[in-house]
C-alpha cells in the first residue's frame, strides 16, 4: 500500500488511560478524615491518547493502538476518541486486565506524586495487543514512549519496527525514564529504524552517560537513529542528524502553568509539521509552538485544540524572531 493509498496519517502505539488529579492537596492529608480538594474528574491520559488527541485536533486521520479494559474507564477512553476523531479499530480491549487509572496528587506548589496500578493495561500491554494490519494502514508510526509499556521491550519493538518499514511508513518514538532499569544496549537496534527520535534532555543523559548536548545527541546518532530531536527545556529542542546540528529557539514569553504532556505536545506537532511537508527546522518550530500552548493550561491535552491555535502562535514566534 503506497502512502497516497494509505488511509491514515498517523497510528500512535502506546498507553491510553484514566486520569485523576486531585489538586491541591498537602503532605497532612491523612490526618483528616474527610479531605477537600477544588475538584475531582476524570481525564483521559497516557502517551498514545495524548498524541492521538493532539495530532487529530491538528487536522490529520490518526488512529490508535492500545489495550484498555472491557470496564467503565475503558468506555470513558472509547467516548473521548469519538469525540476526538481518533480511530479506535487498533484499540484491543481485553476483559482480564483493568484499564489503568493514575491519581495524582498535587500539592499547591506544583509537587506531584502519582498513584497507579502495576497490574493494569499500561503494564500488561503487549505485542498481541498490537494489530499489524491496522497498522499498516497508517504513513507514519508513532511509538508514543519507549519504557512506558514495559512489555513493549527492546526485542518487540524490534519486531514491530520491521513490519512498518516493510510497510513503507516513517517511524517516530518518543522515550521516558526506563521503569525497569534498562538500557542504551537494550533499545539500540530498535532505535536504528527510528527515523525521528524525541528524548528530553535529561532522559538522554541518562540513556548515554553523557551530560554535554553535543556529545548526547551524537550517541544516540550514532544507534542508528536517523533525526535526533532532543527536547531542552526553555532553550527549544537541539537537532542531530547526518546534516549536522542544530538549535532550533523556544517560544518567546510563555509563562508555564503545568508541563505535564508537554514532551506529547512537542512530537504531535513535529509529527503535524511533517505531514505538512515541512523541514526540519519548520518541524522543530512548529513543535515549539505547540509544546508552548500545551504549557500555559492545566492538563496535558486541555491547550490545543485546533490547528489555528498553533498557527497563530507560528505568526508570533516568526516576528520574535523575525523570520
Amino acid at each position: 500500500m503506497s502512502n497516497t493509498e494509505k488511509k491514515l496519517d498517523v497510528i500512535c502505539l502506546g498507553a491510553a488511560v484514566v486520569d485523576i488529579p486531585l489538586r491541591p492537596v498537602s503532605r497532612d492529608i491523612f490526618d483528616i478524615e474527610s479531605y477537600p480538594v477544588d475538584r475531582i474528574a476524570m481525564s483521559v491520559g497516557g502517551d498514545a491518547m495524548n498524541e492521538a488527541t493532539i495530532i487529530s485536533r491538528l487536522g490529520f486521520k490518526t488512529g490508535i493502538i492500545a489495550c484498555i479494559g472491557d470496564d467503565a474507564a475503558g468506555q470513558f477512553i472509547l467516548r473521548s476518541c469519538e469525540k476526538d476523531n481518533i480511530d479506535v479499530e487498533g484499540i484491543k480491549i481485553d476483559p482480564t486486565i483493568d484499564t489503568s487509572m493514575n491519581i495524582g496528587l498535587v500539592t499547591d506548589d506544583g509537587e506531584r506524586t502519582f498513584v497507579t496500578n502495576r497490574n493494569g493495561s499500561l503494564w500488561k500491554e503487549n505485542i498481541e495487543h498490537v494489530d499489524f494490519e491496522k497498522m499498516k494502514q497508517a504513513k507514519i508510526l508513532s511509538l508514543a514512549s519507549i519504557f512506558n509499556c514495559p512489555l513493549l521491550d527492546g526485542k518487540t519493538l524490534v519486531k514491530i519496527f520491521k513490519e512498518a518499514k516493510a510497510a513503507g511508513m516513517t517511524i517516530t518514538a518518543d522515550m521516558i525514564k526506563p521503569r525497569l532499569g534498562e538500557t542504551l544496549d537494550d533499545i539500540r537496534e530498535a532505535l536504528s529504524y527510528v527515523d525521528y527520535f524525541f528524548p528530553n534532555f535529561d532522559e538522554a543523559c541518562l540513556m548515554t552517560g553523557e551530560t554535554e548536548e553535543s556529545k548526547v545527541a551524537d550517541k544516540l546518532f550514532e544507534c542508528g537513529v536517523k533525526n535526533v530531536i532532543m527536547k531542552i527545556g526553555k532553550r527549544g529542542c537541539y537537532i542531530r542528524n547526518a546534516a549536522g546540528a542544530m538549535i532550533v529557539p523556544a517560544c518567546k514569553g510563555v509563562t508555564a502553568i503545568d508541563t505535564i504532556g508537554a514532551g506529547d505536545n512537542f512530537a504531535s506537532g513535529f509529527i503535524s509539521a511533517l505531514l505538512q511537508g515541512k523541514d526540519i527546522r519548520d518541524c522543530g518550530i512548529y513543535a515549539n509552538c505547540t509544546a508552548a500552548i500545551s504549557v500555559q493550561y492545566v492538563g496535558a491535552t486541555t491547550g490545543v485544540q485546533n490547528k489555528e491555535m498553533v498557527e497563530e502562535m507560528l505568526e508570533k514566534y516568526k516576528k520574535d524572531y523575525i523570520l
